[in-house]
Parts: structure tokens; sequence; C-alpha cells
């Protein structure tokens, strides 16, 4: 499975890739505002960091104005992938920019059968929102199996990539239904790595370690 951050803050995105096991950013206009910074820049400068697909959605509704705003921002790296919502006219954006060669995102997606709509609009990538579904008290990941289970049906290339994801638990139920990518804030990322067992056990070793009076080099 893929790792995407779901940030816009560089500071993070360099920490978490120098880990060597980011894949990809995702990033969307709340989270720019959070950074606070001009948005074409931090996304060319998130492009830079990480050579994956670099999520970068459009704040327009309409078709036209959407492959507009597209054309913008793809011009800022071959890795830039266009995020559209799923609406009429961002399907239609989907399937227009991926007959030119474009990745596209299709987000906000709630329901097995809109991610159906996504693949057959060519959606490199479709994105459904799993905490925002266990929010409002549905089973997120019943929804990324659905998905699974119709991309297999028929061979959709589409990859299914988990968003709003909230917690540890999220990232191992997606794993084990078999979802190509999730995204992640880097608080998640960074909870994958801990357990109490393994933090015992290194300082275990280093007051052993210490014990021997030796040192390495």
């Amino acid at each position: 499975m893929k790792f995407f951050v779901d940030t816009a803050d560089t500071n993070d995105i360099k920490e978490l890739a120098e880990t060597g096991l980011l894949d990809g950013v995702t990033t969307n206009p709340s989270l720019v505002h959070k950074a606070g910074r001009n948005f074409l820049e931090v996304v060319a400068e998130i492009c830079s960091i990480v050579p994956g697909p670099v999520s970068a959605e459009v704040v327009a509704t309409e078709h036209a104005a959407m492959m507009r705003e597209a054309e913008v921002l793809r011009k800022i790296a071959d890795n830039i992938t266009i995020k559209v919502p799923l609406t009429i006219d961002g399907l239609k954006t989907c399937k227009a920019l991926t007959g030119e060669g474009t990745m596209v995102n299709v987000t906000l997606c709630f329901t097995a059968n809109q991610a159906l709509l996504a693949a057959k609009a060519g959606a490199t990538f479709i994105s459904p929102f799993v905490g925002r579904h266990d929010d409002i008290g549905f089973d997120g990941m019943q929804i990324i199996s659905e998905i699974r289970l119709i991309y297999d049906n028929y061979g959709f290339d589409t990859q299914i990539l988990v968003a709003s994801v909230r917690h540890p638990v999220h990232v191992l139920e997606a794993a084990k239904i078999g979802a190509d990518v999730m995204t992640a804030p880097p608080s998640v990322i960074r909870q994958l790595f801990k357990h109490p067992l393994t933090d015992r056990g290194l300082e275990a070793f280093l007051s052993d370690w210490q014990k021997t009076g030796q040192t390495i080099g």
C-alpha cells in the first residue's frame, strides 16, 4: 500500500520523505489555508520534495473553469495530480484531463456508486472519506470493501486512495482490504511507529549496553 501524507506543511513533508516511506502528498484548500502560504508556491515546493503524485485541488465548480485552473496547476510540475470533486462537472473534467495524460484524484467520495462513476470517468485515484463517514455513524471501511470488490470485478485501473484517515486502525483495515493508497495527517503516520513494547525494549537494550562500558566506532 502506498503512503501519502495529507498536509501542506513542507517541514512535515520533508521529515517524512527522509524515512523513505512517503509515496505522495495530498492537499486541499483547507490545508493550504492552515499553512498560511501562497497556494501555487507551496504546491511547487511540495512537488520538489516528493517525486510521487502531489494532489492539488481546483476550487472552481463548473467544468470550463475547472479546466482553466487545471491548466495552471499542471504546469507546476510533472507529478501534479489534479484533484476534482465528485460532481458531474468534476467527472467531465476528470475525463478530459485523464484523456490528455494528466493524473486526476476524484475527491469527496462517500458511496461505492460514486466510486464506480469516477472509475468509468478514468480517474487515476478515487478518494473515499472514511473518517467523515464514521463521524455520522456509518462504517467508513465498509465502503472501501465495496469499492475494492467492484473495481476487481471489472478490472478498473483507478487506485483506491483511502482519505480522512483518523487513526492507525484505519490504516490497518485499509491494508487488509487491499486499498492501493492511504493518505493521513503527519500525526497519524507517526503513530504507526509507536508501541510501548518497542519503547520499553529499546530502553532495556540501551541500559544493558551502557553497563558493558563499550562504544561502537
